[in-house]
């Protein structure tokens, strides 16, 4: 209540700031600065008001002041109104409408952070690193992150076009169907026969359970005998901070998962694993790429520094700092950058993201024929071999046609079976 009051203390001052203030014993210089420049806020107010174009209400010029206050300082902090801030409540809660994209602000114009799993914008091929420098026509550069994004919402079954600008390539328009947005955060399958494969897409509410839940029914069904783990994080664009460390509390022993440090000592905060790993020590393979962020960022940062798993891929995309909501009464909310992540060995994510431990670029593998391949049993007369039981049984695995469209995902199978095969006694 105290926050929300003060701003309500702001908005007054704002609306009678025309006549300045001063006091007469105020020796503070700082105190005084700070009235001049809201006095000087208060005249451009009253100027935009009597002299602009076209009338503006009290409610857009202060709103918009507000944003640009909070917009100035960092690309994740905010002014949301009241319909922005519901889509926001929403999105935690992994349903929502629009196009299925997670974006922010870099160099003036949308930068695609991820595409959703499912969604209008993946189904369309739209990337991460993606620009989008035009919404229906209306160039981007001079917009809000907020405003850009209220652009691409709209009603469910309108179409809007966007300009995608990618690197190396000419800029083109892509034309997407607004779609209601659910999210099925947690997926899950068996790769080559004995691997559990769970791809997280976000991290909305109750993820944990989902996972948990998702790898107790795999070890069900593989008898206990599963190799080891593939975690899919990419093109994850984050979430809950609460989820990151809960989900990264199912594969940790003890230690630390991760801190967040503020600007005052006093709320820096560490959040620590509690005894249980569900998988026992299973080998673990967690794939990242610069579509994996914040909360995604988190997991890959704690199983990495504390040997618990192998991180593969590329760079994340290294956003490492806190958000949080400040609701505002009958106004929305404000989102504000408050503190900083740091791995347990001290990293800061912010702008550096996690580095994989072993580079994995996605690549297309063509299986190249040998016509003239031999062996030593086609050779003539060559001995038979004595110690074969079942001679229906080729031993090969069974194909997983995942795995032939999916290097990335091939190669992180393959490394868990490596590393169960390693760590066998």
């Amino acid at each position: 209540m105290k926050k929300i009051l003060l701003l309500n203390i702001s908005v007054v001052l704002f609306s009678f700031i025309a006549t300045p203030v001063f006091s007469a014993t105020d020796k503070n210089n700082d105190n005084v600065d700070t009235y001049e420049l809201l006095n000087l806020f208060g005249d451009v107010m009253e100027k935009t008001k009597t002299s602009y174009v076209e009338e503006v209400t009290d409610k857009k010029l202060i709103e918009s002041a507000i944003n640009g206050m909070l917009s100035s300082l960092d690309p994740h902090s905010s002014y949301l109104d009241a319909k922005s801030f519901k889509y926001m409540t929403e999105q935690t809660k992994g349903k929502f409408g629009g196009l299925g994209i997670e974006v922010t602000m870099e160099g003036g114009v949308v930068k695609v952070v991820s595409p959703i799993d499912g969604n209008p914008a993946q189904k369309a091929g739209i990337k991460p690193g993606d620009y989008i420098t035009a919404i229906d026509g209306e160039q981007v550069m001079g917009m809000t992150l907020d405003e850009a994004v209220n652009k691409m919402r709209g009603k469910l079954g309108t179409k809007v076009k966007l300009q995608i600008r990618r690197p190396n390539e000419k800029p083109f328009d892509v034309v997407l169907k607004r779609d209601e947005i659910k999210i099925q955060s947690v997926k899950d399958d068996i790769k080559n026969s004995d691997v559990i494969y769970v791809r997280i897409s976000s991290f909305n509410e109750d993820v944990d359970v989902m996972v948990e839940k998702a790898i107790s029914k795999a070890q069900k069904k593989l008898n206990n005998k599963a190799k080891g783990l593939v975690l899919d994080l990419r093109n994850n664009p984050g979430g809950l901070l609460d989820q990151a460390i809960a989900v990264s509390d199912l594969f940790l022993d003890k230690g630390e998962i991760v801190s967040t440090r503020s600007r005052n000592e006093e709320d820096n905060v560490k959040y620590s694993a509690k005894a249980g790993d569900i998988l026992k020590g299973l080998p673990i393979v967690v794939m990242i790429n610069d579509g994996s962020a914040s909360a995604s960022e988190i997991v890959a940062g704690a199983l990495q520094d504390h040997k618990r798993a192998v991180v593969l891929g590329e760079k994340s995309f290294g956003k490492g700092s806190v958000q949080t909501l400040i609701p505002l009464a009958n106004y929305g909310a404000m989102r504000l950058t408050t503190a900083r992540y740091y791995t347990p060995s001290g990293r800061s994510i912010q702008a550096k993201g996690i580095e994989p431990d072993v580079e994995v670029k996605p690549a297309k593998v063509e299986v190249i024929e040998n016509e003239f391949e031999r062996s030593e049993a086609e050779l003539k007369n060559a001995l038979k071999n004595d110690s074969i039981i079942d001679a229906k049984s080729d031993g090969k695995a069974k194909k997983d046609g995942d795995l032939d469209k999916d290097y990335q995902l091939s190669r992180a199978v393959d490394l868990v079976k490596a590393l169960g095969i390693y760590s066998q006694k």
